[in-house]
């Protein structure tokens, strides 16, 4: 059964770490107003800037073993958002509370965020995270409806792009910790592949939270970035290999899934 919560508790149990570069303090500077106004707990995570790593230096990655599995090169944007979330992680497990949002710097807080949030992950059980935001849901399978009448379900088909903003427990953190290891896809696809991870993972089918006007200024790389390490065709025979094979094992993943049919409070 899911954890129970009350209302006196939950925003202890729900502090918010925001992922932030220091060159991007505007960023941090706008979502600590807004968590002002709304009276949320934003606790700032120091963002791992990717192109201040040297590649000799990268963390718990394999240049070949990524390749293989995406076709292309890394791009130093990449490797520090992957870092930047485990650190967020770490951090949360690190205290004593039982579930966090964890997000980027390119959302809008809003004052709903907290009970959302939290009414997703009574909805559901075991070690689990909720994704939030998504940039796609294609397949989507509904699975219950929370008391904010926010649907919950997986997708059949995917990648849903993001990891923008999510809900997590204490137990997928840890899991998270150790099953993102080493980094063989970039973050927000790794995250979502709860059939490798071990975290039973969810999406909300409407964003709860709505992208800033920093999101077209992305930190990561734009689309020439991602062209311009890409290899060709034949040599990507392997990552569409992979995806084919994942694509499957998603499928399998949502269908396997009961429906819940009444509203969980």
């Amino acid at each position: 059964m899911a954890e129970p919560l009350t209302a006196e508790n939950v925003e202890q149990q729900l502090r918010i770490y925001v992922i932030n570069l220091d060159r991007s303090r505007d960023r941090w500077e706008r979502l600590r107003g807004q968590a002002e106004d709304y009276g949320l707990d934003v606790i700032r995570i120091e963002a791992v800037d990717g192109r201040e790593v040297a590649e000799a230096d990268r963390l718990d990655f394999h240049p070949k073993s990524f390749i293989y599995h995406n076709g292309r090169k890394l791009l130093a944007g990449e490797y520090g958002c992957y870092r930047s979330h485990l650190l967020a992680l770490e951090q949360f497990v690190a205290s004593e509370d039982e579930m966090a949002i964890i997000m980027e710097d390119d959302v809008e807080l809003n004052e709903r965020l907290i009970a959302r949030a939290t009414a997703a992950m009574k909805s559901v059980d075991g070690a689990r995270l909720v994704k939030l935001v998504n940039h796609r849901l294609v397949g989507f399978k509904p699975i219950c409806e929370t008391i904010e009448n926010d649907i919950i379900g997986r997708c059949m088909h995917g990648p849903q792009g993001s990891a923008a903003c999510y809900v997590v427990n204490r137990k997928a953190a840890k899991k998270l910790l150790v099953t993102l290891k080493p980094m063989l896809l970039p973050y927000d696809v790794a995250l979502e592949r709860g059939w490798s991870t071990g975290v039973e993972t969810f999406a909300t089918f409407e964003n709860i939270l709505a992208f800033s006007p920093h999101r077209a200024d992305t930190t990561i790389g734009k689309r020439v970035h991602y062209r311009a390490v890409k290899r060709h065709f034949l040599l990507r025979m392997t990552a569409h290999w992979f995806r084919t094979c994942d694509q499957l094992r998603r499928w399998r993943y949502a269908m396997r899934v009961k429906p819940r049919t009444n509203k969980h409070s």
